[in-house]
């Protein structure tokens, strides 16, 4: 059995002196196998975690393990090292695909929204808002879709229910307003989605990502934990200064 095609490199660990064990995202979903040679300093560029490689598997039963081959298309890894914030997005990214998406099942919407997400991990403004949505994504490809709909006029979606998913409008809302989850504007395409927007948006895809991985007796991956523990940090640091 074998297959070739575009891949996002999720996660790396050493096998032997020169080998990797290497895990992948590709459409047809979570793929893992082992790179000959991947350690070797010379291939270091290509075995970064975040990387778009040409990918090829070949094993000589579906079950097996399988080897893998790669060609670098994008240095996603080197790109983001430069800013503290996106390699940390880069990282969240990456362990929540690697932990959260089935081995061998297509998965080709958050593929296709990582993909997005890494192409244009460098890019000023871009990178936090499309890892929230695309958190959305991941969390609808694996059932756990929120009802972001309905609302409208003098009566907007400013609410998600912390139990069920759903969208809660201002009348709706009532007294319930301070158990409710924020629903920021730019995750149903309204308002802008800066920095202080994207932090209350990362609370709630969080609350439910948790959900997901704690059904599978899992916590939600530290990565994922610390970016959004140091962003809510620089954003109260932020405040108090402008005070």
């Amino acid at each position: 059995m074998e297959w070739e095609g575009p891949a996002i490199l999720l996660e790396i660990s050493q096998h032997g002196e020169g080998d990797l064990l290497a895990t992948v995202l590709a459409e047809g979903g979570l793929w893992r196998g082992m790179a000959k040679g991947g350690a070797a300093r010379r291939n270091a560029a290509i075995w970064q975690p975040g990387n778009i490689l040409r990918l090829r598997w070949v094993a000589r039963l579906e079950s097996q393990l399988g080897a893998m081959t790669g060609e670098l298309v994008r240095p996603v890894a080197a790109l983001a090292m430069h800013d503290a914030g996106h390699l940390a997005i880069l990282n969240a990214a990456c362990a929540l695909a690697a932990g959260a998406l089935p081995e061998r099942e297509p998965a080709p919407e958050s593929f296709a929204g990582l993909l997005r997400l890494f192409a244009g991990i460098d890019i000023a403004g871009f990178a936090l808002p499309e890892l929230c949505r695309w958190e959305l994504v991941l969390l609808r490809e694996l059932g756990f879709g929120l009802n972001l709909g309905g609302g409208g006029g003098n009566d907007p979606l400013l609410y998600v229910s912390p139990r069920t998913g759903r969208a809660v409008t201002l009348s709706e809302a009532g007294e319930w307003r301070d158990r409710l989850l924020q629903l920021p504007a730019f995750l149903i395409g309204e308002g802008p989605d800066s920095t202080a927007d994207c932090i209350p948006a990362l609370a709630l895809t969080g609350h439910f990502l948790a959900r997901m991985f704690s059904a599978r007796h899992r916590p939600l991956p530290p990565a994922r934990t610390l970016l959004y523990d140091t962003l809510s940090a620089r954003l109260e640091e932020a405040q108090k200064h402008a005070d």
